[in-house]
């Protein structure tokens, strides 16, 4: 059974965490604008009262907070902010740091879940800085700051424990995975 269009536009929202333009919600869905628009004003009634609402910007719109919950989400970003980081987020910290840069489904692909919260909180942390990937003007990088790296004490990725070891593990494992892909692809040929 295919869901109905509203609730299709919410489970990409939910699943992409960034805005997205009716444009691209309408070529993913196969369906012209104007009915992912009038999709979008079921969907944004079909969430009043609820704890998560549709902002829409221009022609992008976005799954957030409801506005109702604002200091619960304050308190709990505040606590996350200021806390220690927990288990995911140096997880995540140490594949930005040890890759240098790297893209959200990079991260996303190594963790096995999505990281974009943790991302943001990295960054609100001054941790973590965002940039435009050069290779795709629709993605970013995330990289290491300076100051995570005064943090640490050290001047270059390079001095991390380890990093020697850990990129030739790193560069072993991507070749094996390359080497896979181009099995898997002259076996399907």
């Amino acid at each position: 059974m295919m869901l109905p269009l509203d609730a299709q536009i919410e489970a990409i929202l939910f699943f992409k965490t960034d805005a997205m333009s009716i444009r691209k919600l309408s070529e993913l869905l196969n369906v012209n604008k104007e009915l992912v628009e009038e999709a979008l004003t079921q969907l944004k009634v079909k969430l009043e009262g609820r704890g998560v609402s549709l902002t829409c910007h221009g022609d992008e719109v976005m799954l957030t907070c409801a506005k109702e919950a604002s200091l619960l989400i304050e308190k709990l970003a505040k606590d996350e902010l200021e806390g220690e980081l927990s288990r995911a987020s140096v997880e995540t910290l140490s594949i930005v740091l040890y890759r240098g840069s790297v893209t959200k489904s990079e991260i996303d692909y190594i963790r096995g879940v999505n990281a974009s919260f943790i991302l943001r909180a990295l960054q609100i942390r001054g941790l973590v800085e965002r940039t435009q990937n050069p290779k795709d003007g629709r993605a970013f990088i995330y990289k290491p700051t300076i100051e995570l790296y005064n943090f640490l004490g050290i001047t270059k990725k390079e001095e991390l424990p380890d990093y020697e070891k850990l990129m030739k593990e790193l560069d072993l494992l991507s070749r094996e995975e390359s080497q896979n892909e181009k099995d898997s692809m002259a076996v399907s040929s």
